[in-house]
């Protein structure tokens, strides 16, 4: 059973860390609220910010965009890095098309390549590696992704992994759930794996933030 494991009062303490956002970012925070579609939220997203500065990220893959709330971070970062492409990708193209206006609202138009596909298959097909690769495609498709990632991601490039904390259904033995299990098997692996030098962060459903050796 899913357990709220960050109580409110620190999710509200992360997020007084986080600058004022424009008004069409927190539109796409608020409509998110509304609707129950599920975004990185404020503190995750700006960490995913700050980690994209830190590394002067300039090429940064999303498996899996949304609507494009994370392409938005990731996005500022690149353009105060001084340019380069965040390659946002989505199943849907209506999803795709909303993201296409938030972004093109914030003045990203120059920066986000759109995709329209599955997320791994569209990272395999991309010439190139990549600085930073942020994945959330679905659970159950975690453990395969991390060898296709493992191989598109420079030395020195970061990994952020959303949701490894699951809201805390991979500490129930009885969820058997395909992306419970997901899940528990990329931490497996990657703490494993002496590629990476991983942390997890509990930040709203927890980020891993992986450094490839």
């Amino acid at each position: 059973m899913a357990a709220e494991l960050i109580s409110p009062q620190v999710r509200e303490h992360l997020e007084r860390f986080v600058p004022p956002r424009p008004a069409e970012m927190q539109a796409m925070e608020a409509y998110a609220k509304a609707s129950g579609f599920p975004i990185i939220g404020p503190a995750a997203g700006y960490l995913c910010y700050q980690i994209a500065r830190m590394i002067n990220a300039r090429h940064i893959f999303e498996l899996g965009s949304g609507y494009g709330h994370s392409t938005a971070w990731f996005a500022q970062a690149v353009k105060e890095n001084g340019g380069g492409t965040v390659h946002h990708v989505v199943w849907d193209e209506e999803l795709s098309e909303r993201a296409r206006g938030h972004l093109a609202a914030l003045g990203f138009e120059e920066i986000v390549q759109y995709h329209v596909g599955e997320a791994v298959q569209t990272l395999r097909e991309i010439r190139g590696s990549f600085d930073l690769i942020f994945n959330d495609v679905d659970k159950e498709g975690y453990p395969d992704s991390l060898p296709v990632i493992r191989e598109k991601l420079r030395s020195g490039g970061m990994l952020i992994i959303d949701n490894m904390l699951w809201d805390g259904r991979t500490f129930d033995e009885n969820d058997r759930a395909p992306s419970t299990e997901g899940v528990r098997e990329i931490t497996r692996c990657i703490i494993k794996d002496t590629a990476w030098i991983a942390v997890l962060i509990p930040v709203r459903d927890g980020l891993v933030v992986a450094y490839k050796r």
